[in-house]
């Protein structure tokens, strides 16, 4: 059974930074796809950011130029750093891990770490 844990998040002023990692207890080699979510209160979870085996990323918009995702192959471990944080930022964060194998899709969460950035 695949484990995803996530950390690195918390408090932070508006215009800080935060790195948040997602430790998985099998090897992220296997998994075609890997991101992040977040769900702010009242709000839909929305797609934050992903990237795939080959190293391929892309952001949601609001996102994009701010935060950075990136995978350590070695460590296991996901990551995504965050930069220039806004109030709106502020949400749970959960990590995922997508993969297909003989046809059959299967994906993985983390528990969800908060990040809460003040104004």
């Amino acid at each position: 059974q695949v484990q995803l844990v996530e950390s690195g998040g918390g408090l932070v002023q508006a215009g800080g930074s935060l790195r948040l990692s997602c430790a998985a207890s099998g090897n992220i080699f296997t998994f075609n796809t890997m991101g992040w979510h977040r769900q702010a209160p009242g709000k839909q979870r929305e797609l934050v950011a992903v990237i795939t085996s080959g190293g391929s990323t892309n952001y949601v918009d609001s996102v994009k130029g701010r935060f950075t995702i990136s995978r350590d192959n070695a460590k296991n471990t996901l990551y995504l750093q965050m930069n220039s944080l806004k109030p709106e930022d502020t949400a749970i964060y959960y990590c995922f891990a997508g993969r297909l194998r003989g046809g059959v899709y299967s994906d993985y969460w983390g528990q969800g770490t908060q990040v809460t950035v003040s104004s």
